[in-house]
């Protein structure tokens, strides 16, 4: 594996006396794809949300690029190169497709020399295959496009981390391919990704790594055609 971009030491997380993670190591390498799944429940989201800032680990250490960012409030990781993307999105319903990337541009994006807002907007717009709704309002975007919206505005912070957190959840065979080809261009531009979902066929395609996390711990990690025969993983999905 390439340089960790990201690496996570033994990172523990508590709430009362349930134990949403358990001393889990996770690194992703530069301009990796790397796949998190496991059964619900199983720390996921939990694990995202130390990524992203959302809650403070208890334990162990989080390094972005070599530094620690224990303790660091979530809006100083996106401007580091964290970004994410919401298995619900909540774009701004009143305002256009354009205005809602332009809105994160602005405040935790890295402007590129004196190109304008609007124009640095309208670009990830059409990488994200919604130029042709740009002055469209967000309220009245179909699922499939409140995904490709939710992964744009993600893209605004200029992110070397990629979290997409169940893009695909509830689409269609061909919306999943779709979002798939998104984030595949994504990461052709040297953006690491982790993905979290539970549409196994897009795992399986998407990753080149996988770690499965059960009960708030990891129980496996390898190449997909590995995980997907590995027993504890069988176990943690299917039971005894």
């Amino acid at each position: 594996m390439a340089d960790p971009v990201l690496d996570i030491r033994g990172i523990s997380k508590h709430f009362g006396g349930f134990t949403a993670l358990s001393n889990v190591d996770l690194q992703v390498g530069e301009g990796e794809r790397l796949g998190l799944i496991g059964p619900n429940g199983s720390g996921k989201t939990t694990m995202i949300n130390c990524i992203s800032g959302a809650l403070t680990n208890d334990e162990g250490e989080i390094l972005f690029q070599g530094r620690n960012i224990n303790g660091m409030p979530a809006h100083k990781r996106t401007r580091l190169g964290i970004a994410r993307s919401f298995q619900i999105p909540k774009p701004f319903a009143s305002m256009t497709v354009l205005q809602n990337v332009a809105i994160p541009l602005e405040y935790a994006g890295r402007r590129e020399g004196r190109r304008s807002i609007d124009d640095q907007a309208r670009e990830i717009v059409e990488s994200m295959r919604l130029g042709n709704l740009v002055d469209t309002s967000a309220g009245a975007l179909n699922q499939i496009e409140l995904r490709k919206l939710e992964l744009a505005r993600a893209m605004a912070a200029s992110p070397r981390l990629l979290i997409s957190d169940e893009a695909m959840a509830g689409l269609s065979g061909n919306e999943v391919d779709e979002i798939l080809d998104i984030l595949f261009l994504v990461n052709q531009r040297g953006v690491a990704v982790i993905m979290i979902e539970h549409i196994m066929r897009a795992v399986m395609r998407f990753s080149e790594r996988i770690v499965v996390l059960d009960a708030g711990s990891k129980i496996a990690e390898g190449l997909p055609e590995t995980i997907v025969n590995n027993p504890d993983v069988e176990r943690a999905y299917l039971g005894e």
